[in-house]
């Protein structure tokens, strides 16, 4: 059989071209390319079209890297407003941290986009903005979504939950099917004794492995509490301290512990995802589904729904609350720089009743919301029957006090909370309010604690503690993390109430109304304008601020979002004379500038 017989290779004579032999073999064989052959070529021609137009481009064409985002500042006045400004890059911690996010394989299951849909904006924040992705090289957008979205994590939850949560993350979300990463800590196989240091505290046995976590020969001194079973967190900032086995309530009995530190790369891993969704600023305050107002909120007292209440408890809050409510759940030893809420006490910070306890439109609040700043996250998502039946199980099984088991003494059946206060429409900022304001926080006091920044290093920052006789640092305020909530109203409400079972004292007595206000202003401002993640100032122009401080400047979202003057005329001019959504915003610019100046 022939070469052009069997198919294998075109016919032709010796003296033949290579070119004209395959000219004879396309023209005597027509049924060779196939549908398979038509699918090769074209997948090769895709392959490197995807790679120019995702690999090359991006890099030559400017605008497809741009840094542009829309962020939420809040105002001088208390204010938080949209406005067009630039993403930022990732510090070296931050980038590390990404790093091991990649190594780690958390994108597999971990995407980092939000669409712009209803149910996506409800649940993970506003929509996501190509600007926010200026320094993700490559991008970790991930496709599968097995485990939560991450690009709105940021600030959600404290550094301290996230120690919690890559311990052991069905410790506090029982339905997680994500593994511990307990390879990200420094776990001494040996347990470590807790002996008498001589001066009446307990310490830990200085050896090989605890020279290496902390310095014993430090005067300063960290103070650490294991959990009920015994297994005790060590954070980087115990480095250069001396260890302070800290038990006031009996948290833990035994006489050893087995240690889990913090180590460079997990801190690095929760400063980047702490980082996922910051470049959009305060956002969060704004966030819809994460506000409620609410003053009475109630179900029926029943059996059945404090069963079910139970049942959400063991569920969503045993982790740092523990099965007695005490605060000394399994997660807590993370916890170390604000213990979770001990129930049994019925004492609640956030309220807005004259006495101690609180409406169940108040817990509710709390549940909604979060706090701020600690390691209680927000429940939005949780469903709103879920929320007020665990309030009933809180009261009624937690909040009791049983030291005399034939006389339990439950607080909100012997001591129902009151009529809830009143809190008036709040008066219109000012210069001269903010100016009070800051009198008065140096009447309170108030700089005691709080410095005289607010950055929560005053002189008796030290040795303020919560009523168990834990540490509790004061706020750092230039954050702009306010555990009872961001608006004047929720600042105003702490500085009539307090904060039960803090040294946060209540000034509904010693301070008029309008020296409240006015001091719940002064605090707002010091978060003015600051990064939401280091307290810095942000890069903002003396005339942007001045125009975003107008009071009737309308940039409550994102497409009405202020744009910088500058920014405008590097473009080429103002945006809104393009048909810019923003232009309602950009138009006032120029009036509120000129009535400062003329001021």
């Amino acid at each position: 059989m022939s070469a052009h017989d069997d198919g294998t290779r075109p016919h032709g004579g010796g003296g033949e071209s290579r070119a004209a032999r395959w000219r004879a073999w396309w023209r005597w064989k027509p049924e060779a390319i196939s549908a398979r052959f038509v699918a090769l070529v074209a997948g090769i021609i895709f392959f490197f079209l995807a790679v120019l137009t995702q690999g090359v481009l991006p890099f030559i064409e400017p605008s497809a890297r741009t840094s542009e985002v829309t962020a939420v500042v809040r105002t001088d006045y208390g204010q938080l407003k949209w406005m067009l400004s630039d993403a930022t890059d990732y510090t070296p911690t931050q980038r590390l941290g990404r790093q091991v996010y990649l190594r780690e394989g958390c994108w597999y299951c971990h995407s980092q986009y939000v669409r712009p849909v209803t149910g996506e904006t409800r649940r993970w924040g506003p929509v996501s903005e190509a600007g926010e992705y200026a320094y993700d090289v490559p991008h970790l957008f991930g496709t599968r979504r097995i485990g939560p979205d991450l690009t709105r994590v940021g600030l959600k939850f404290s550094n301290e939950w996230h120690f919690a949560h890559f311990w052991n993350p069905r410790e506090l979300l029982p339905d997680s099917i994500m593994a511990p990463y307990r390879g990200l800590f420094d776990t001494p196989r040996d347990p470590v004794k807790i002996v008498d240091d001589g001066a009446g505290n307990r310490t830990l046995e200085n050896n090989a492995i605890t020279q290496k976590l902390f310095d014993f020969a430090s005067k300063v001194q960290i103070k650490l509490t294991p959990n009920p079973g015994g297994l005790l967190f060590v954070p980087l900032e115990a480095r250069d301290k001396a260890p302070v086995i800290l038990i006031p309530n009996n948290e833990y009995i035994g006489n050893t512990v087995m240690i889990a530190a913090e180590t460079k790369e997990l801190e690095s891993l929760i400063a980047y995802l702490q980082k996922l969704g910051m470049n959009r600023g305060k956002w969060r305050d704004v966030f819809e589904p994460q506000q409620l107002e609410v003053t009475q909120a109630t179900l029926p007292r029943s059996s059945e729904w404090i069963a079910y209440g139970r049942v959400v408890y063991e569920r969503r809050c045993l982790g740092c609350h523990g099965v007695k409510g005490d605060g000394n759940g399994p997660a807590a030893t993370f916890l170390y720089r604000q213990r979770p809420r001990s129930f049994a006490a019925a004492v609640f910070k956030f309220r807005l009743t004259k006495e101690p306890v609180p409406t169940d439109g108040d817990l509710l609040r709390t549940i909604t919301r979060g706090v701020r700043g600690t390691a209680m996250p927000p429940w939005y998502e949780l469903p709103l029957t879920d929320r007020l039946a665990v309030i009933q199980y809180i009261k009624y099984e937690l909040a009791v006090d049983r030291s005399d088991p034939a006389k339990p003494y439950s607080f909100f059946i012997e001591e129902p909370p009151g009529a809830p206060l009143y809190i008036q429409r709040p008066p219109a900022p000012s210069q001269q309010i903010l100016a009070r304001g800051k009198e008065v926080w140096r009447i309170a006091k108030c700089w005691e604690c709080h410095g005289n920044t607010g950055k929560g290093d005053g002189e008796k920052a030290a040795g303020l503690k919560d009523d168990l006789g834990f540490p509790i640092p004061p706020a750092d305020l230039t954050t702009g993390q306010f555990k009872s909530g961001p608006a004047v109203e929720d600042i105003f409400r702490t500085m009539t109430t307090g904060l039960s079972g803090t040294p946060m004292p209540n000034y509904r007595d010693s301070l008029p109304e309008e020296d409240r206000w006015a001091l719940a202003y002064y605090v707002l401002s010091l978060s003015a304008f600051t990064d939401p993640i280091t307290g810095e100032p942000l890069p903002i122009a003396s005339a942007d601020r001045t125009a975003l401080n107008d009071p009737k400047l309308q940039a409550d979202t994102p497409d009405k979002a202020y744009i910088p003057n500058g920014r405008a005329q590097r473009t080429g001019g103002s945006k809104a004379a393009r048909g810019n959504p923003r232009e309602e915003a950009t138009a006032k610019q120029p009036q509120a500038a000129a009535k400062e100046n003329e001021r």
